[in-house]
């Protein structure tokens, strides 16, 4: 079967490098988000997808609109059976929805987060379980009938980068089955009634607080991994934290050890082990309040 691929991040990446090892299979194109300024230098940089199909020989384009005239007669022009659609970052306009099935992995078990970022979603809202959803698309966003899911456990220690990974190694096993057997899936409707959305992040999403919870702040540091991250209004970044027993005003700090700085919250507290003051390296925490000349029952901001 030919399929269109139409992905971005490392998550796609996984699915399209399972598509490319398949005997029946034949990626005919790919389609990614343009190449994106990276770090401080603004290294333009291309996506993970783009790598992978270039080094396959797949064809490879990334128009910054699907809606773009001669975009669908372009695909169209591949003769898919398929298109397959993970994590791309754009709509697919009727147009294209017209030309084959197109049937997208959603990182969560649907109708719960649909949107730009389910996975972070999921993390901060503490859950202990999640999946991929593999979905026939319509018009609307992340509400076409669903075929088939996938279910892990989210422990209280999984961050962002691991979860994406898991979650993509599911995904990509997800989809050649329900390829394969497509004409024998009876499509599930979802119940809008219980839809819930998640929206693109940015980085002021990262500014955080100590007289949040100390749940609420570890499940920030867990889904902002990397970026945004998490940082206090001083700019001073929480590069390492766990929650840790404790308690007292917020920002207080209740021990300094070895293993960090445990500093109280508005509820509970956290053991911070790293941190990264503006323009400064890295650092432990430790060390980082004693060249603020801090300790404990001073307050850490």
């Amino acid at each position: 079967m030919r399929i269109v691929y139409m992905g971005t991040p490392e998550y796609a990446d996984t699915i399209l490098k399972t598509l490319l090892a398949q005997e029946d299979m034949e990626v005919a194109a790919v389609y990614t988000q343009p190449d994106k300024p990276v770090g401080r230098k603004k290294v333009l940089t291309p996506p993970p997808v783009k790598v992978t199909a270039e080094g396959a020989g797949v064809p490879v384009h990334q128009p910054l609109s699907l809606k773009v005239e001669g975009v669908a007669e372009e695909i169209a022009g591949y003769a898919p059976d398929f298109i397959v659609v993970a994590a791309y970052g754009q709509l697919l306009p009727k147009s294209v929805l017209d030309i084959a099935p197109c049937i997208n992995l959603h990182a969560s078990l649907l109708p719960r987060y649909r949107g730009a970022s389910p996975i972070q979603e999921a993390l901060l809202h503490g859950d202990k379980i999640t999946g991929v959803t593999a979905m026939r698309m319509e018009e609307g966003l992340d509400s076409g009938p669903m075929l088939a899911w996938t279910v892990r456990d989210i422990p209280l220690s999984m961050r962002k980068n691991a979860l994406f990974e898991a979650l993509g190694e599911d995904a990509a096993k997800l989809t050649p089955e329900v390829l394969r057997d497509f004409p024998n899936l009876r499509p599930l409707p979802q119940c809008d009634a219980d839809a819930t959305y998640c929206r693109k992040i940015s980085r002021a999403d990262g500014l955080v607080s100590f007289s949040m919870p100390a749940l609420v702040l570890y499940n920030r540091f867990r889904a902002y991994e990397g970026w945004p991250g998490i940082f206090l209004e001083s700019g001073l970044k929480l590069l390492e934290i766990e929650p840790a027993a404790g308690d007292g005003r917020a920002g207080e700090i209740l021990a300094v050890d070895e293993e960090g700085v445990t500093v109280a919250c508005g509820e509970g507290a956290v053991l911070v082990k790293r941190v990264q003051p503006p323009s400064k390296k890295a650092m432990d925490a430790a060390s980082y309040i004693r060249g603020k000349r801090l300790g404990v029952a001073d307050t850490l901001f």
